[in-house]
């Protein structure tokens, strides 16, 4: 499955298992390194499973939530468990899984480097001392941080994690003032080489389904939707604490 790649690629600070099911915790730091990723057989009854889920969120002190692959019989039986599509996770939902070939061009000056500047961690995250969480899920594993320095700033950035054979893309940023002059491509070129000299073949990207411009992009490269998943939260009287 290849939700269980990107994940490999997002490592939380903390993870366990319930059967296939992988519970995250990372400090608050993105729904993905702080959810249940429902994939696979829990091991136990659904509202069993789901329990635990709410009981690891409580003591990490998270709320509980769920990413599950859209109009699956999983998706199904957690909203009638009583979940309900977690909207307060806007604009990012409901997300588009997306693969696509290396990309290939010029890199209009962009570097990939092998550790994040002060301003790839301003650009990418809000802040040049990232804490432990962001460090930690964005710089574990094998990774290239790409940059664009212009003008004496980081005027672009971008994430990219290898797994297995794909080169994962996260965090693509650029500076308002730096838009629409190419240098969202010349990143992506500049990771996609990146990511071939260390044995990629293709590309994976997770985009949430508002981000419009994202979504253009990454299909004016070759991107083409893999699949879907959701964010999904307990409804009312669903997920009581246990010491209540």
């Amino acid at each position: 499955m290849l939700e269980l790649t990107c994940s490999q690629a997002w490592p939380p600070l903390l993870e366990r298992r319930i059967g296939d099911w992988r519970l995250r915790w990372a400090d608050g730091f993105t729904a993905r390194a702080n959810s249940a990723l429902a994939i696979g057989d829990p091991g136990k009854p659904l509202p069993e499973a789901l329990r635990a889920v709410c009981d690891f969120a409580h003591d990490q002190a998270i709320p509980p939530v769920v990413q599950v692959i859209q109009n699956t019989s999983t998706e199904e039986a957690i909203a009638a468990q009583g979940w309900v599509h977690h909207v307060e996770h806007r604009p990012a939902h409901e997300v588009r899984v997306m693969t696509g070939p290396l990309p290939r061009g010029t890199s209009a000056g962009a570097a990939v480097l092998d550790e994040p500047t002060s301003g790839w961690w301003e650009l990418t995250t809000g802040g040049t001392e990232p804490a432990d969480a962001p460090r930690h899920v964005l710089g574990t594993g094998k990774v290239g941080f790409g940059v664009v320095e212009l003008d004496g700033v980081t005027a672009g950035a971008v994430r990219g994690g290898i797994v297995a054979e794909w080169l994962h893309i996260a965090r693509l940023e650029v500076r308002p003032e730096f838009r629409r002059r190419g240098l969202a491509g010349g990143l992506m070129n500049a990771i996609g080489a990146w990511g071939a000299a260390h044995g990629a073949t293709g590309i994976v990207l997770q985009v949430a389904m508002g981000n419009s411009g994202a979504l253009k992009l990454y299909e004016s490269l070759g991107c083409t939707e893999h699949h879907r998943y959701r964010y999904w939260a307990p409804g009312p009287g669903a997920c009581e604490d246990r010491l209540s």
